[in-house]
């Protein structure tokens, strides 16, 4: 399928580049957007950032045992276009708009198409998860974050990336669960919320226990916001919160989710130039590998 996608110069190695979304594959996509950004600015470029850090990183993990250059073929369909215009909320519209045509007619789940989405702030997993929701009923969000995003709108827009699980959540049917955790910043209404619908989970080995009890073939898609992880391990994102988690503690995340069905993922809020040292985009495209491999995990649903 033939797209408006804007071809980056540096696909996330060893992945293919393509022009379209590839079935029966792991599909990485870039939304450089962060033009509803309300403290620090930059996670524009962290699509790219991330895939030139990949060509200078280890393609095996030694955490899965797992190597890149030994999966099936998996693909980077390049960056949506984002517009330019200044104005946020149209710019973000040019971008949704995009994501739909491209997915236009596509049914994620006969295809076995997985999207890996690389932003940009968090206002761009709309696109992906609204898309989820949609494709499988029983669809279960796990949301990494150290915000609850679930404020009703933020700065005069209802998409915001403050908002975006509110947002989630409007297109939630009766077969759909959401489980969070990480979240250390929000209101004391967004606290009162998860408490009461029980969404918020206070330790990691609970979280992990809630993945594991999960069936094996009930559908699964994470949106992680990089702030998720604490600001000494990962300061190049725009709204740092300290108190976060380290890498070994997403790894045992990434261990269960491999032996389930894991959809698709989103990974959001890397700004570059915040960390010169580079540090952070390092941790991103570590991140990012884990993911791919998880999403060839041998749970229901493995690509390949």
């Amino acid at each position: 399928m033939e797209t408006v996608l804007h071809q980056t110069k540096n696909p996330y190695y060893p992945a293919r580049p393509a022009a379209g979304p590839r079935s029966r594959s792991v599909n990485l996509i870039g939304v450089g957007f962060d033009g509803t950004a309300c403290f620090r600015k930059g996670a524009g470029a962290g699509p790219d950032a991330i895939r030139r850090v990949a060509e200078d990183i280890e393609t095996y993990s030694p955490y899965l045992d797992l190597d890149l250059t030994e999966l099936p073929p998996f693909y980077d369909l390049g960056n949506l276009p984002v517009g330019a215009s200044g104005d946020g909320q149209a710019d973000w519209l040019v971008a949704g708009q995009a994501f739909a045509a491209l997915t236009a007619g596509l049914d994620l789940q006969a295809e076995s198409l997985k999207f890996l989405a690389l932003g940009g702030e968090h206002s761009i997993s709309w696109f992906f998860i609204e898309k989820y929701l949609r494709t499988f009923p029983d669809l279960v969000l796990l949301h990494l974050d150290a915000h609850a995003d679930l404020r009703d709108g933020y700065q005069g827009f209802h998409y915001s990336h403050a908002a975006v699980i509110r947002r989630c959540l409007d297109q939630f049917g009766p077969g759909h669960r959401l489980a969070q955790f990480g979240i250390r910043s929000g209101t004391r209404e967004e606290f009162a919320w998860m408490k009461e619908h029980k969404t918020l989970h206070g330790s990691l080995a609970e979280f992990c226990g809630f993945i594991e009890a999960l069936p094996a073939e009930r559908p699964l898609y994470l949106t992680l916001d990089l702030d998720f992880f604490d600001p000494a391990f990962l300061p190049g994102t725009g709204t740092p919160e300290a108190g976060g988690e380290d890498f070994l503690s997403f790894i045992k995340i990434v261990k269960l989710l491999k032996t389930k069905k894991l959809v698709g993922a989103d990974v959001v809020e890397l700004a570059p130039a915040i960390d010169p040292t580079g540090n952070s985009d390092v941790f991103a495209a570590k991140v990012v590998r884990e993911l791919i491999l998880a999403l060839h995990g041998e749970g229901t649903g493995h690509v390949g």
